[in-house]
């Protein structure tokens, strides 16, 4: 089974509505306001997907020879995110290894 991790970033309900994965947040990691880069080490290896609305994400940070898998959604507002669910899921099923993937808004 996946480990998906959100960012604080996110909206916890998010983590209900994923189906067929195990949701891990920041805050119960104890991770909260860790920096994109301790962060992205800190998820090596714990999560296999790491969820987050931050866009500067890829830009801070280098990314390459990392398993760590990036979705990266377009806002972080529920009822908006609440619309995408379905383009979310298949995002976290699709996604592989080392893939960073930047949802667009519907």
């Amino acid at each position: 089974m996946r480990r998906v991790l959100l960012d604080e970033c996110c909206p916890s309900p998010l983590g209900r509505d994923l189906k067929g994965v195990k949701v891990l947040t920041v805050d119960a990691l104890g991770w909260k306001g860790r920096k994109n880069g301790l962060l992205v080490q800190s998820a090596e290896g714990v999560c296999d997907v790491l969820i987050t609305a931050d866009q500067s994400l890829r830009y801070q940070q280098n990314l390459s020879g990392r398993r760590l898998a990036i979705i990266e959604l377009p806002f972080n507002s529920w009822p908006l995110l609440r619309t995408m669910i379905d383009v979310i899921q298949a995002a976290v099923d699709a996604i592989g290894p080392g893939e960073y993937m930047r949802l667009s808004s519907p």
